[in-house]
């Protein structure tokens, strides 16, 4: 959950850090692919090019002359996990707890702006490392400062950064659109093939209707992926149902037009002003019937589910069985520090277990393949096989628990990770 700063400026330029991706063969005691069956004793062969070679038996991988092998005896050797929603800008601020969202919010406000743009990148630095010793390898972030994509710049990172577009008041539609496209095409001039840029237009307690509807014709107009926060609290339903509540007020005393038309859900706002797609990424949708289930999956658009996040904020649990047996993609997200006080993905998918009663496969395949396919960088990310990325992390667990090694991988933390590699290149290193 992300709110607006009054004023921002860019931080000073910084020379980006790119390394180069570098040819490994890594074994463990276990090998996850996610997209296959776990294979014991298995090791994977990352090329040059920084993508998968080989993956399988250790027998059956090669050794190639002059590559560096390392085993991490009893280890799970699995996919990169990836946070499909962050905001690495924040990283720093302790978590803040209200009694209500809207408080959670002004208060937000505040913290923001003790921060200076050179603050902002350097958080997003953090935040960043944060998540590589957490086994995270992409991430999908949301914020206005640009500071994360400066950080992911710097290391030649994985992910998609959404540029945050805010303006209630209809009047606003014009002004915000048009800094929104300057920011953005920005961004563009400095994409790589693993960093992209997307737009985000914040909220419906954020975003009039009609400037949600221009942003979407761009986006899909210049084929920018889109993520907003959407059906998340119940005052946000609220505005949108019959003008009432804590945000209904806010824009009340603003003199700021009520939604129109009222009577829809949050997911019913976004389908009404073209915002659904394909490219779409709904962020907690935690409020969501089974008629906007059915919109979702109709549109092709995919969910970013927060359950700490979700749970925190006391707004009950997403319907994470319904969202997946409609056949929506759904990645997992830690949201920020404010908000859940660490980034601990694993601790996420905990959590979505409990939510849903899904095995720790299930779970495991929604921090790597279904973030992913969240994203529609599942031909790239996401799983160990020939061709894909070689994005990996490698987790110690207790080889002397029969436990599959799914289950020893969900019940590990952060300190567990021994090593987080990017494209073959070593990233972390407990």
């Amino acid at each position: 959950m992300e709110v607006p700063r009054e004023s921002w400026e860019e931080p000073a330029p910084r020379a980006n850090r790119i390394t180069e991706s570098r040819a490994c063969r890594l074994s463990a005691r276990w090998l996850l692919p996610v997209e296959s069956r776990a294979i014991e004793h298995g090791a994977i062969l990352i090329g040059e090019d920084g993508r998968v070679q080989a993956a399988g038996g250790d027998r059956e991988v090669p050794r190639p002359a002059g590559v560096p092998s390392e085993d991490f005896g009893n280890s799970v050797i699995l996919p990169g996990l990836i946070n499909t929603h962050t905001h690495l800008e924040l990283t720093g601020f302790q978590q803040v707890t209200e009694p209500d969202f809207a408080t959670w919010i002004r208060r937000l406000r505040e913290l923001k702006s003790t921060r200076t743009p050179v603050e902002y990148v350097e958080a997003a630095r953090t935040g960043l490392r944060r998540c590589f010793a957490s086994g995270v390898t992409s991430v999908a972030d949301t914020g206005d400062t640009g500071s994360v994509f400066e950080a992911l710049a710097e290391v030649d990172g994985s992910g998609v950064v959404y540029q945050e577009v805010f303006g209630p008041d209809p009047a606003q539609e014009e002004e915000s659109l048009a800094g929104l496209r300057g920011r953005v095409e920005n961004l563009r001039a400095r994409t790589t093939r693993r960093l992209h840029v997307g737009v985000s237009p914040h909220a419906p307690y954020t975003v009039s209707g009609a400037l949600f509807r221009s942003v979407a014709a761009w986006a899909q107009r210049e084929r920018l992926p889109l993520a907003v926060h959407i059906a998340e609290s119940l005052d946000e339903a609220r505005l949108l149902s019959d003008g009432s509540g804590e945000f209904a007020e806010a824009w009340k005393r603003r003199g700021i037009p009520l939604p129109q038309p009222l009577g829809l859900s949050p997911i019913g706002w976004l389908s009404r002003h073209h915002v659904l797609s394909s490219q779409t990424l709904c962020i907690h949708a935690v409020r969501v019937g089974s008629d906007d289930i059915r919109l979702m999956a109709y549109a092709g658009a995919s969910v970013a589910h927060c359950p700490l996040s979700n749970r925190n904020h006391g707004h009950d649990a997403a319907p994470l069985t319904s969202l997946l047996e409609a056949g929506i993609p759904v990645g997992l997200g830690t949201d920020s520090e404010v908000s859940v006080g660490a980034l601990d993905l694993l601790g996420e998918a905990r959590a979505a277990q409990e939510v849903a009663r899904l095995t720790a496969n299930q779970v495991i395949a929604m921090c790597t393949l279904g973030g992913a396919r969240a994203l529609n960088l599942d031909h790239e990310i996401g799983s160990l096989r020939a061709g894909k990325w070689g994005d990996c992390a490698v987790i110690a667990i207790d080889g002397a628990l029969n436990a599959p090694p799914a289950e020893q991988v969900l019940a590990s933390g952060p300190g567990d990770v021994v090593l987080t590699c990017l494209g073959g290149r070593e990233v972390f290193r407990a």
